[in-house]
């Protein structure tokens, strides 16, 4: 049983979530990885997805069922989904991260 939604997202959860998000409900780890290295330019383990995955669930942010894979060969995996607090705790982090950098492009501009 979930426990009660985070309040907020560690760096890597929020990445997980928002690339989980993007992929949609057929989303399981590996494409995760391959999209977070897409986007980031930076190596992922898998693993860590993995695990950030579960953690995210056991949080009430994302739901998974097992599925076979006809395509690959009857291979059972795990898919997630974004739940609806996910959703949620996405929009209120975007809304305090706009908040933050809004007047900061002209001091990010400025050389020392």
């Amino acid at each position: 049983m979930p426990r009660s939604p985070k309040n907020s997202l560690g760096d890597f959860e929020h990445q997980v979530l928002l690339a989980a998000l993007r992929l949609g409900a057929d989303c399981y780890s590996v494409p995760i990885v391959l999209e977070l290295e897409k986007r980031t330019g930076r190596e992922v383990a898998p693993a860590a997805v993995y695990i950030a995955l579960r953690r995210l669930e056991e949080n009430g942010l994302t739901e998974s069922e097992m599925r076979r894979d006809t395509e690959q060969g009857g291979r059972s995996r795990r898919y997630f989904r974004v739940t609806d607090d996910g959703r949620r705790l996405l929009r209120e982090a975007k809304r305090r991260f706009v908040r933050l950098w809004d007047g900061l492009d002209p001091v990010l501009e400025k050389r020392p």
